[in-house]
């Protein structure tokens, strides 16, 4: 199929692009570049050994994604555009909720004017809030205590697609919950790359190992997790990526929700210890007061996907540090400016 990629330029888009062209389908890519590179997408090219065809645009701006969608004639679309760092949403909110909402109406609003009802949403394991119990299946509680206006957005958008599939026939939607994606495609040409400090614990371990950083902050090491610091689900960026593949190739009527992580759970230190030895040297960090809001643990069962979507994660957090300090190493000021 053609596969309109929004947000595609970014760190999970491309490989999303990546998978896509795997698994024999086409991706046309449209970004704003915000918070991404147009160098990103030929880095994809090279990879896959095709022409991506690429769009600078705002997803809010209607008139430029309709012209697309007469130029292109997508047949499905994966909707990864958005801002995405907690913090700032917490600092910035209105610019949260009009870029992530807005970007999602007109989307929609597009699509069901071109007839194009099959979708994939990036949506995020915050949903979830403050877990009652782990792991989180589909059918934990949702909208309870989330904390930022970035994981709120998303339980949001959540509701406006089951909405609009409730209301117009013939939609077929996947609700994709992401865990935490780290790691790089093996080939070293794509990568994580985030603007200033980065928001996520991998890009900064791997900034750290590369002599960019002094030391890795560890917020608290007193939660009830076997070593005291936070748990969490790290996912290989590639088996996040095949994943969309997977929800696009098994889409149903109405909507449908999907885990993806690994079920298993990694503290803050053992990222920073698999780091060491996936470059070889000691990574200094150290141990600093609780963020407010931080949970101590939150993971996955991913059993639903495994079952309907035939789809697991089959990478370790070694797989991803090895990964993530390839690309880091071999591009360590990010993609070409």
């Amino acid at each position: 199929m053609r596969i309109l990629l929004v947000g595609g330029a970014g760190y999970i888009g491309t490989h999303v692009a990546v998978a896509l062209y795997e698994a024999g389908h086409e991706a046309i890519i449209v970004d704003d570049l915000s918070n991404s590179r147009k160098s990103a997408v030929a880095r994809v090219e090279t990879i896959v050994g095709q022409h991506i065809p690429f769009f600078e645009a705002d997803v809010r701006d209607v008139v430029a994604l309709s012209e697309i969608f007469t130029a292109e004639a997508p047949e499905a679309v994966i909707h990864l555009a958005g801002l995405k760092a907690v913090g700032e949403s917490v600092a910035q909110p209105l610019r949260y909720y009009d870029t992530n909402i807005n970007a999602t109406l007109s989307l929609i609003r597009v699509m069901s004017e071109y007839g194009v009802r099959r979708l994939i949403f990036s949506s995020s394991a915050t949903v979830y809030g403050d877990p009652e119990t782990l792991p989180l299946t589909e059918t934990s509680r949702v909208g309870v205590g989330i904390s930022n206006p970035y994981g709120w957005t998303k339980a949001m958008i959540e509701q406006i697609l089951r909405d609009v599939a409730g209301a117009e026939p013939g939609w077929h939607i996947s609700l994709l919950r992401y865990f935490n994606p780290v790691g790089a495609h093996s080939s070293g040409l794509i990568g994580e790359d985030p603007e200033g400090i980065p928001n996520n614990l991998m890009p900064f371990v791997a900034q750290v190992a590369a002599g960019r950083r002094e030391f890795v902050n560890v917020f608290g090491d007193d939660y009830d997790t076997p070593d005291g610091t936070g748990v969490r689900d790290y996912i290989h960026v590639m088996d996040l990526a095949r994943g969309h593949v997977a929800a696009l190739d098994h889409l149903t009527p109405s909507v449908s929700v999907y885990n993806l992580g690994t079920g298993q759970g990694t503290s803050v230190l053992e990222v920073i210890h698999a780091f060491e030895k996936a470059c070889g040297e000691p990574i200094p960090y150290r141990i600093v007061a609780r963020r407010p809001g931080d949970l101590a643990s939150v993971y996955c069962s991913p059993a639903k996907a495994a079952a309907a979507l035939n789809w697991v994660a089959t990478q370790t957090i070694d797989d991803a540090c090895r990964d993530s300090w390839n690309w880091q190493r071999a591009n360590p000021d990010g993609f070409p400016r």
